[in-house]
């Protein structure tokens, strides 16, 4: 039978799989997302120009991005347009390190902590 502790360890590891950190593992979506923050909203040839990757890899990047909640798009006419989707960022962030925060006692505490528990001493009463 697992642990508290190791409950709670196996938790932060499914916080830490979360579609928003998964998303921003990889470093072109970060450049992807460093683009929308300093140019503003764009359509993926736009953003695909300066970065060393084909219109389409970007499109599948945007979708990744779109599903973890961290851009936004809207269509305009035949085009669609991305954008850094700031409130829903923040939610998913905010989220996680609630989640995490609440976790981390459990399966980690800090080291000061960890030495108090281990130093209390047992009493024989």
């Amino acid at each position: 039978m697992a642990t508290e502790r190791e409950r709670a360890a196996r938790e932060l590891v499914k916080v830490l799989d979360s579609r928003l950190l998964s998303a921003l593992a990889e470093p072109a979506r970060v450049e992807i997302v460093k683009f929308l923050l300093l140019n503003g909203p764009s359509e993926a040839g736009v953003i695909a120009a300066p970065l060393p990757l084909e219109r389409s890899v970007v499109s599948r990047h945007l979708k990744v991005l779109l599903d973890a909640g961290l851009v936004s798009a809207r269509k305009e006419g035949r085009r669609r347009i991305y954008d850094v989707d700031g409130p829903g960022f923040l939610a998913r962030l905010e989220a996680i390190t609630a989640e995490a925060r609440a976790l981390v006692m459990l399966c980690c505490p800090p080291p000061a902590l960890v030495t108090l528990r281990r130093k209390a001493p047992v009493r024989g009463d």
